[in-house]
C-alpha cells in the first residue's frame, strides 16, 4: 500500500514509517496538517494515518476538508486524546477508525488493514507463495512442503521482497534500498551473504531450487530449476 502518515512528532513518524515499510509498504510524511492536506489531494493514496493535535492545521479539520472535497481515503486517526466524546468527534468528522496513543504497532497495522478492506471490499493480501514456498505475513511464518522454515527478521524482509516479485529479475541496488532502506558501497557483499544463508535454509533441503542468481543482473525467487 502507499500510504501517508500526517504526524508532527519526527521521532514517531520515522518509527512508524520504518516499520510499515518494513512490513512493504510505500511510506510518505507529512509534518502538519496544510502539507498533509495538500498531498492527500494530490497522491493516490490508499491509506492516511493522521495525528489529531497537529501544527497550521488540526488533524480533524484536515479530514472534514478532505471529506468535503470527496475524497474518500480510508483514515486511520491516532491520537493521546482518548476519551469517549473525543473518539466519537474523530469517527464522525470523517475518521474510518480512531487509534489511541501509545499504540502497539500490531494493533495499528491490523486496524490499518481493516479500513483498507471495508474500503475496498477485497480482502488483505497475508500470505504469499511461490511453488511449494509459503509465506504468512502476518505470523512471519515461512514453510516450504509444510516444514516450516524459522528465518531471521531480515532474512524474512528478503524473501518476501524476492517473493512480492516472483519470476522478476531483482537487482542488487533493489534490495539494497527496499530491505535495507538506504544506500551501500555498490561493492558490498552483503547481499551475497544474506543470499547465501537465504539459500541454505530455503533450498538446501530440497530437490528443486527457488533461489536463482541472474548473472550480473541480480537474483530471482520461481519455481521451477
Amino acid at each position: 500500500m502507499k500510504i501517508l502518515i500526517v504526524e508532527d512528532d519526527r521521532a514517531a513518524a520515522d518509527w512508524l514509517s520504518k516499520a510499515l515499510e518494513e512490513k512493504g509498504h510505500v511510506v510518505d510524511q507529512a509534518a502538519n496538517g496544510m502539507d498533509g492536506l495538500m498531498m492527500a489531494n494530490t497522491e493516490p493514496y490508499e491509506a492516511l494515518i493522521v495525528d489529531r493535535m497537529l501544527p497550521a492545521l488540526d488533524g480533524l479539520s484536515m479530514i472534514e476538508t478532505l471529506r468535503k472535497a470527496g475524497k474518500e481515503t480510508p483514515v486511520l486517526i491516532v491520537s493521546a486524546l482518548g476519551d469517549v466524546d473525543e473518539r466519537v468527534r474523530g469517527l464522525r468528522g470523517g475518521g474510518d477508525d480512531y487509534l489511541v496513543k501509545p499504540y502497539a504497532f500490531s494493533e495499528l497495522l491490523a486496524r490499518l488493514e481493516g479500513i483498507v478492506r471495508r474500503h475496498s471490499g477485497k480482502p488483505v493480501e497475508t500470505t504469499l507463495q511461490v511453488g511449494d514456498l509459503e509465506l504468512d505475513l502476518l505470523s512471519r511464518q515461512v514453510k516450504r512442503a509444510g516444514k516450516e522454515i524459522p528465518l531471521q527478521a531480515r532474512e524474512f524482509m528478503l524473501l518476501e521482497f524476492l517473493a512480492r516479485h516472483a519470476g522478476q529479475v531483482v537487482t542488487r541496488t533493489m534490495l539494497l534500498e527496499s530491505v535495507w532502506d538506504y544506500h551501500f558501497d555498490p561493492q558490498t557483499n552483503v547481499i551475497d551473504v544474506h543470499i547465501s544463508r537465504l539459500r541454505k535454509k530455503i533450498d538446501r533441503d530440497f530437490d528443486v531450487p527457488l533461489i536463482h542468481t541472474v548473472r550480473g543482473a541480480g537474483y530471482m525467487l520461481r519455481d521451477g530449476g
